[in-house]
């Protein structure tokens, strides 16, 4: 009898932390290793978020929490939705969770059964595809290119619908690529699935308020497709709030409810002094961060600018997040340094040991033909990272 379940055992690990760790290993032997591999905004979470939870400390919030989230910041999270996103939920559609992470785990839990499968526009974000597995599903991958900002078609998605198609999951803005759905493109892919009323909509949109276009669209805005749609969000990423954990929900009723079950088996509420802080995090109008959107959008065109004077890197411009997804076929089957690359991979793991820099191979975003750099760094770090990286790819 083996130790070790099947379920684990073909279980991926998750590309961004193991490249993180990597990256940790190497430092750990002294080298000078710049991280634009993970997805954390660098500033600091913002001090009168970082009050409230002093506060909740010495008001002696210590006990288990409501297994869905407290009363009074799942009326936070119902104001959010509304202020921000024109979305009426009651109480009762409200689960908040630990981090959005665990908030797509259990839906997948509670509405996947065996055989029934899940349409990911590729890229997609880098767990999507286990945790459908995780739950029997079967994720089925749309290709995407970066000549189309790496978004599906209407089109697309009516040829991958089959008779067992059970949902959609995407982000907008995109993780990994960066890529934001217009109005009027999530209306076309509405138009799509209104033809489908048993197919569910899952819309990630952790990093709604990191976009620097024309504004945020909710699918669940579209009145004929809110019943169909779980909305999925949370504080990690606008609110610079990575490591408290909590994100939630807004969705059909009867499905929170069983989100709420799941997770009363599983993790029970989330944590107490993360929830009271997360009050006041969203109760406070979005323009209280943004002076670190304003900041990333500097970035990203700063690493637009440095990435075009590279041979062999084929961007577009993101209207969203913190990452870029540039193509990088032009390396593939050529020797850097004596190193052969084939694929991804191999260039991202390249451009550690050579350039010192950690990014993430597209592979783990269902593209192989790209890497993700994230440019939550500092504007010295990007700098620096794309010089060592054209130093390490100029022949």
């Amino acid at each position: 009898m083996q130790l070790l379940s099947d379920r684990i055992l073909n279980m991926a690990t998750s590309a961004t932390l193991a490249m993180a760790a990597k990256a940790r290993e190497l430092r750990g032997e002294g080298k000078d290793i710049i991280g634009l591999s993970l997805g954390e905004p660098d500033f600091n979470t913002p001090d009168f978020i970082k009050d409230a939870a002093i506060q909740a400390i010495n008001e002696n919030y210590n006990s288990y929490s409501p297994v869905d989230g407290y009363a009074d910041l799942k009326e936070a999270v119902i104001t959010k939705f509304k202020r921000d996103n024109n979305l009426t939920y009651t109480p009762a559609q409200i689960v908040v969770s630990t981090g959005a992470k665990q908030s797509l785990a259990n839906i997948a839990g509670v509405m996947l059964n065996a055989g029934d499968e899940v349409i990911l526009p590729c890229p997609y974000w880098v767990s999507y595809s286990d945790i459908v597995k995780l739950n029997d599903g079967v994720p089925v991958e749309v290709k995407t290119t970066i000549d189309t900002d790496f978004k599906m078609t209407p089109a697309q998605l009516e040829a991958a619908i089959t008779p067992n198609t059970k949902m959609i999951w995407f982000s907008s803005p995109c993780n990994p690529s960066g890529s934001v759905y217009s109005r009027s493109e999530l209306r076309a892919l509405a138009d799509v699935l209104v033809k489908h009323p048993n197919i569910y909509v899952v819309s990630d949109e952790i990093y709604e308020h990191i976009n620097y276009g024309e504004g945020h669209t909710s699918m669940a805005e579209f009145e004929d497709m809110y019943n169909n749609t779980i909305t999925v969000n949370g504080v990690s990423k606008a609110f610079a709030m990575t490591g408290w954990r909590v994100g939630y929900i807004g969705g059909p009723e009867k499905i929170a409810r069983a989100c709420n079950k799941l997770q009363g088996q599983i993790t029970s509420g989330t944590n107490c002094i993360a929830q009271r802080a997360v009050i006041t995090a969203l109760n406070e109008a979005p323009s209280r961060v943004q002076y670190m959107i304003d900041e990333f959008k500097v970035r990203r065109d700063l690493i637009l600018d440095l990435l075009n004077d590279v041979e062999g890197f084929k961007t577009n411009t993101p209207e969203g997040a913190f990452y870029v997804f540039p193509n990088v076929t032009h390396y593939f089957g050529k020797t850097l340094r004596g190193k052969k690359i084939n694929n991804a991979t191999d260039f991202s793991l390249y451009l550690l040991e050579e350039a010192l820099v950690a990014t993430v191979t597209g592979e783990a975003f269902g593209n192989p033909d790209c890497i993700r750099i994230s440019y939550a760094a500092s504007q010295e770090q990007i700098i620096e990272a794309i010089k060592r990286i054209k130093a390490a790819v100029t022949e």
